[in-house]
């Protein structure tokens, strides 16, 4: 299994993003800074990796630093509404980082995001917890794989 890859010269369209909050997370705004997307779920074994998003997040987010949690049931592992996922993540977590409503990440009805990431470096999520980080200017600098 590929933990690491990196996909050169990829550039992803800034896209809006539901906001589990209701509203728009519009990636346009993060234009000239990094984020790091990482797909979630609420039920998964790797769901101790919240805790150290947030630890990355609280670091460098006054740096510009953007982590972005995205909560997915498309491996059958998340709650069943976004009122329970956030509920979830900020009472065990103390997640607040931005977080997306429960998106699908993989196939036809994957979010453009993830679309887009498949479409120009060929990255798609194959479990939860994959990460997908993009640069300053909109280019994906490297993904990962869940076990990072």
């Amino acid at each position: 299994m590929n933990i690491f890859t990196t996909i050169a010269a990829a550039e992803i369209p800034y896209v809006n993003f539901p906001s589990i909050d209701g509203g728009v997370l519009d990636a346009s705004e993060w234009r000239g800074r990094p984020y790091l997307v990482v797909n979630t779920a609420s039920s998964c074994g790797f769901t101790r990796q919240y805790s150290a998003m947030q630890k990355l997040y609280d670091k460098y987010r006054d740096d510009g630093l953007v982590v972005l949690a995205v909560p997915s049931d498309d491996f059958n592992q998340e709650l069943n509404t976004d009122a329970a996922v956030k509920d979830f993540c900020e009472l065990n977590y103390g997640l607040d980082m931005p977080m997306t409503s429960r998106l699908s990440i993989r196939g036809k009805d994957a979010h453009p995001f993830y679309k887009a990431v498949k479409s120009e470096g060929g990255f798609v999520p194959m479990w939860n917890f994959s990460k997908v980080l993009i640069g300053n200017e909109g280019q994906v600098l490297g993904t990962w794989g869940s076990l990072t």
